[in-house]
């Protein structure tokens, strides 16, 4: 079977892909987040997430051609609050800002994953919709003392105390809120004849 390769450096997304118990291979992708985010300006957020979570896999196969024999799974993720987008807040202040726009309504949690063999690409999307409690000041300021969801989309860790921020969500695939839909993607490589728990 073609090795695997997991184009992203999260703590997060390596974690889901051991579940799978199959061997991979970490590897950053070196597109230039920012600069392709320019290009996107305006864009519906779905559009963005899909557009990043593809180019990440296209640009490592790019710039290391003898990836071509590997199967790169790839992914982005980000926040649709009201057509706005949220991505990881990177300080305590913008992380308690976005909590405090959030509190008390609903957002979608765009999650996009790629695989990339070769040619082929192969390609899903996962909105899981969130409902947030109504939270006071001090309670956001105290969970992001705690929690530190500056590294999240949308400022929070649904695997730690960030589950209790939400009064209710749906979703069809729990390990999408984590960065990547671990159903949707065993199913898959299952499909392409891997066997799971086999590393």
């Amino acid at each position: 079977m073609k090795k695997i390769i997991l184009a992203s450096t999260s703590v997060y997304r390596k974690t889901l892909m051991e579940k799978i118990g199959l061997a991979f291979t970490v590897m950053k992708s070196p597109l230039d987040e920012d600069l392709e985010k320019n290009k996107l300006i305006g864009k519906p957020p779905q559009t963005v997430a899909d557009h990043l979570s593809k180019a990440k896999g296209a640009d490592l196969l790019k710039t290391n051609r003898d990836l071509s024999s590997c199967l790169i799974i790839s992914g982005d993720q980000l926040v649709n609050f009201k057509g706005q987008i949220l991505g990881k807040a990177g300080s305590t202040e913008k992380a308690i800002q976005q909590l405090e726009m959030m509190s008390g309504h609903s957002h979608d949690l765009v999650t996009a994953t790629t695989i990339t063999c070769g040619l082929e690409v192969i390609h899903n999307t996962h909105i899981t919709t969130l409902k947030m409690k109504n939270l006071s000041p001090s309670e956001i300021k105290s969970y992001v003392e705690k929690d530190h969801p500056i590294d999240c989309a949308g400022s929070y860790k649904i695997e730690s105390l960030g589950l209790c921020l939400f009064e209710k969500i749906e979703c069809s695939d729990f390990s999408a809120i984590q960065g990547l839909p671990l159903i949707w993607l065993s199913n898959t490589l299952k499909e392409m004849g891997y066997e799971l728990f086999k590393d």
